[in-house]
């Protein structure tokens, strides 16, 4: 059983303190139990998140920071025939201008229907598909397109970017030059657009960018049989809603790291991966000295403190 948790810790003071204050002791009987036998090592300024590191290498992806094929995996999912293209994830997004930045807000907030979300999908796509992009429609948060230029691309995760000023996560890259333009030439068709003029006077906010991340062409997965990805932790963290988070903690405690606990005391083989903004290290059964042992057993690791470690 191999129980993989994106969104496990946060470097905001307030998660921080919501760490210390959370009770989760089925996570601190695992800490215990285990040994440390892997860790994806990063910071907070990496491309890629520490869970998609992580995930890359249990399904068996290849590919450096920023350059995980990430769409190409979920425009399959959604049913698009991906074949040898390379494909570009494209989430439509509310940016928020401030005197001093401008932020992207979560995509969830913009409450984006099927409806809307093709409507605007279709007001964008000569634009795409004048630059010979392919622009395919997967979810209302999920627009795909495909060209060769995506191939070297790298790209920083969406949600590496909400909250924070976009301009600090646009690549450095020749390739990136048309995609500052298409974003800008798509700010400018939107603004006065029929369709955020309706959203505007039902207030929701208007759809006024995209950020494309996930870049490249599709690796078969390997996923494991026994992997589980438990992403309950991300909304509220996104939201930056930490009384929501630390439930979500609590119900993760008592749910599957309950049962990953019980299997660790039955003898059977655990592996828990804890995915913080910057490090990603997972505990597994593992030979220990007899000093070792002795040592966790009266110094055992705290949740909070590892936690805060990521």
């Amino acid at each position: 059983m191999h129980v993989l948790i994106p969104y496990a810790s946060a470097l905001a003071e307030a998660a921080r303190a919501k760490m210390r204050e959370l009770s989760l002791p089925h996570l601190g009987g695992l800490l215990a139990h285990l040994g440390p036998v892997w860790r994806s090592e990063g910071d907070e300024y990496s491309l890629s998140m520490p869970h998609e590191r992580a995930l890359a290498l249990a399904w068996g992806y290849a590919g450096p920071d920023g350059g995980l094929p990430w769409a190409a995996h979920a425009a399959a999912s959604d049913g698009i025939a991906t074949d040898d293209l390379c494909w570009g994830l494209l989430t439509p997004a509310h940016w928020h201008a401030s005197a001093d930045e401008v932020t992207m807000l979560p995509p969830e907030s913009l409450q984006l229907d099927e409806a809307a979300s093709r409507e605007a999908l279709e007001a964008v796509r000569e634009l795409f598909e004048g630059e010979g992009w392919v622009l395919v429609y997967g979810a209302p948060l999920r627009w795909y397109v495909a060209h060769e230029s995506l191939a070297e691309l790298p790209t920083a995760s969406v949600d590496r970017v909400i909250g924070r000023n976009v301009d600090l996560w646009m690549p450095d890259h020749p390739q990136a030059r048309l995609v500052r333009r298409l974003q800008q030439e798509v700010q400018m068709l939107l603004y006065t657009h029929p369709l955020n003029e309706r959203r505007e006077a039902a207030g929701l906010l208007p759809i006024n960018s995209f950020w494309l991340s996930g870049c490249g062409v599709r690796q078969q997965a390997r996923p494991a049989a026994d992997l589980i990805v438990d992403t309950r932790l991300r909304d509220a963290l996104v939201q930056g809603d930490w009384a929501a988070w630390a439930q979500a903690w609590q119900a993760l405690d008592a749910g599957p790291l309950r049962e990953a606990w019980q299997r660790a005391r039955a003898g059977q083989p655990v592996q828990p991966t804890l995915c913080g903004e910057r490090h990603a290290p997972t505990w597994a059964p593992a030979a220990r000295s007899w000093w070792q042992v002795l040592r966790t057993r009266w110094a055992p690791a705290s949740p909070a403190d590892v936690l805060q470690s990521l």
